[in-house]
């Protein structure tokens, strides 16, 4: 069994960027059982009535292959409700935290606002997995022009993320949270050690997507350049390398493709949208590029498949 932990099946108002029925049937083509999808919809996945809505929408023999995130705000209600879901529905398998604004409206930029999703969790008693955008929107740069593309690495700069992860550490220390901190797509190799430091004291682990591993900011030079826009961006080749290593140390738990298509006009035009289809590398990665990088078999099936079912708990995955 292997499973993409992280993938934005659009459907509903953006049903023509992508659809739950696509991706699974790209699925079949890159070797991939189950996909966890991501909540920043439109409009997002927030309670159980958009659960329900958003179920309705796969085909039903396909159910058993998908989980989705429900997303968090600050409103109590709505995390206790979310929270609920978690531990009482197999389809529902984690809350989403975006600590910045990405691509769509679901965002909880503010660190008073981010300490207070921690302790409603925390008194809720949840126990599951809180996945993490960790980019600090206070250190974002009014540096992006569309004629440069690579100019997107500097806007977001790797501080964003270092400092975004450093606060998200401090929040689940300060709450006592229970539950497993996941930080998505880290792109840098300070990240990394941040996240190694803290799992002494916490549930924490981190993913890493097929664009971070293959390629670096170099690719965003020239105007094809903005097709390589991301979120986090792409970053310098030593970084791309340190996670190539680390994924070979096992330090990183497990591989997510971040999959993000959006129409080449609106990567291309405004509103330069950020994403990258890479669910459609995920087969020639696993397959063709760990192995030659010297990750082992056992290796390669732990980060697709092993580690994350014992995080988020095999009866999820019956």
């Amino acid at each position: 069994m292997r499973i993409d932990p992280h993938v934005h099946c659009r459907d509903g108002r953006q049903a023509y960027k992508e659809t739950i029925t696509h991706v699974l049937k790209l699925c079949d083509e890159q070797g991939v059982d189950i996909i966890f999808d991501m909540p920043n919809t439109d409009p997002p996945l927030l309670t159980e009535r958009d659960m329900e809505a958003r179920l309705a929408l796969v085909p039903r023999d396909d159910l058993k292959r998908y989980r989705i995130y429900l997303g968090a705000t600050t409103d109590e209600r709505q995390l206790r409700e979310a929270a609920s879901l978690v531990n009482q529905c197999q389809q529902v398998i984690g809350i989403k935290l975006y600590a910045g604004h990405s691509v769509g409206a679901l965002a909880v930029p503010g660190e008073a606002e981010q300490r207070k999703v921690y302790a409603l969790l925390t008194a809720a008693n949840y126990h599951g997995v809180l996945a993490v955008h960790a980019e600090k929107e206070a250190l974002f740069k009014r540096s992006f022009d569309s004629a440069q593309p690579a100019s997107h690495c500097l806007a977001r700069p790797p501080q964003a993320e270092t400092a975004s992860i450093a606060d998200q550490i401090t929040f689940a220390r300060a709450t006592n949270f229970q539950g497993t901190l996941h930080i998505c797509h880290i792109s840098t190799a300070a990240s990394l050690e941040l996240i190694k430091a803290a799992r002494q004291e916490l549930n924490i682990t981190c993913g890493v997507t097929p664009h971070h591993l293959l390629w670096s900011a170099d690719h965003m030079k020239g105007r094809e350049g903005m097709l390589y826009k991301v979120n986090p961006p792409l970053r310098h080749v030593a970084d791309t390398i340190a996670l190539r290593q680390a994924l070979k140390q096992r330090e990183i738990d497990w591989i997510e493709t971040d999959h993000a298509p959006h129409a080449i006009s609106e990567k291309l035009y405004p509103p330069y949208e950020s994403g990258y289809p890479s669910l459609c590398l995920y087969r020639s990665l696993v397959e063709e590029v760990l192995p030659y990088w010297g990750v082992s078999e056992a290796a390669v099936k732990d980060i697709t498949s092993i580690a994350i079912q014992r995080v988020f708990g095999e009866r999820k995955f019956l």
